[in-house]
């Protein structure tokens, strides 16, 4: 992890080594505290974050579900973005806004402690690996199941759901893996640890359905719309594991991950990236990137960083 010079937290500047928090904070203890992730690319017009807004949107509405209120709006948050990325004098990062109960009470409900607030960002490369994006990886069907609705709000991209995605990641990892896709309690198909999943058979593009206890990404709804826009047809539906092993192409998509193809699910070969896969990959980056000005208004550029 690379350190920036400065990290917003409740409304300041600090130093990176300075942001802090006490041992007994709340959110530390409990996993009481929400998070998103971001990316902000470089493009000709200076640096712009992909969909900022409504990623500060859902960091309020995954607070909402644990019933905390973030002392600050979307906008402000927004704002405090721009700002970061502009002190921090950074062209492409992750950003990472978090925030979480914090020092007071050590009880489980805690609901009078604070909910503190921070975004720290850094320079990030790709996340499975500089390859990944074009070799594929390698993924196992994990032996944790994916959390249901009734166990935690699976929409809330809360802190203590992590521990699941934690879990699976490594056990895919220590037995040879990339990356593992874990199942729901039906064993329907749900999500990677950090990632929507993607299917492609005979030109048709199937996802996982919301009903399956997975992440509503915002990455996933663009992939969505930028399939569609190139013509295929994408469907929300159950998926069971052999549909995975008899697939024609495999992706996975997120803020991290981007758009990264499956060459091989519990050692059954998919094959190297597809031409659909391909083709969505290509888009979705020159979109990011600011080279498609169909989908500019995703793209929220840094004003005090701007190029003529």
């Amino acid at each position: 992890m690379r350190e920036t010079e400065k990290i917003w937290m409740n409304g300041e500047f600090v130093d990176w080594a300075d942001a802090t928090i006490h041992v007994a904070t709340h959110g530390l203890h409990y996993g009481s505290g929400v998070f998103e992730g971001i990316r902000c690319y470089d493009t000709e017009r200076g640096p712009a974050v992909f969909r900022l807004a409504d990623h500060m949107q859902r960091l309020h509405n995954s607070a909402r579900l644990l019933y905390m209120d973030i002392p600050y709006s979307v906008d402000e948050l927004v704002a405090a973005t721009h700002e970061l990325v502009a002190a921090n004098n950074i062209d492409e990062c992750y950003i990472r806004p978090i925030a979480y109960r914090g020092y007071g009470e050590l009880g489980v409900a805690a609901q009078s402690n604070p909910v503190d607030v921070a975004i720290l960002c850094w320079p990030w490369g790709t996340y499975l690996g500089p390859e990944a994006l074009e070799q594929g990886i390698t993924a196992k069907i994990s032996s944790w199941q994916r959390i249901g609705p009734n166990v935690i709000p699976h929409v809330a991209k809360a802190t203590g759901v992590y521990l699941n995605s934690m879990l699976a990641t490594t056990e895919a990892q220590r037995g040879g893996y990339r990356e593992a896709i874990l199942l729901n309690e039906h064993g329907y198909v749900a999500d990677g640890p950090g990632e929507n999943i993607f299917v492609v058979k005979d030109g048709v593009i199937y996802t996982p359905d919301l009903q399956v206890s997975i992440l509503p990404g915002l990455t996933r709804h663009a992939i969505t719309t930028i399939a569609r826009d190139l013509g295929y047809t994408v469907l929300e539906k159950n998926l069971i594991r052999t549909d995975l092993y008899l697939a024609d192409e495999i992706f996975m998509t997120g803020t991290a991950a981007e758009v990264t193809p499956l060459r091989a699910v519990d050692d059954l070969e998919i094959g190297d990236p597809g031409p659909v896969t391909k083709a969505i990959q290509k888009l979705y980056l020159d979109t990011v990137h600011g080279r498609v000005s169909k989908y500019d208004g995703w793209l929220d550029y840094v004003a005090a960083r701007a190029r003529a």
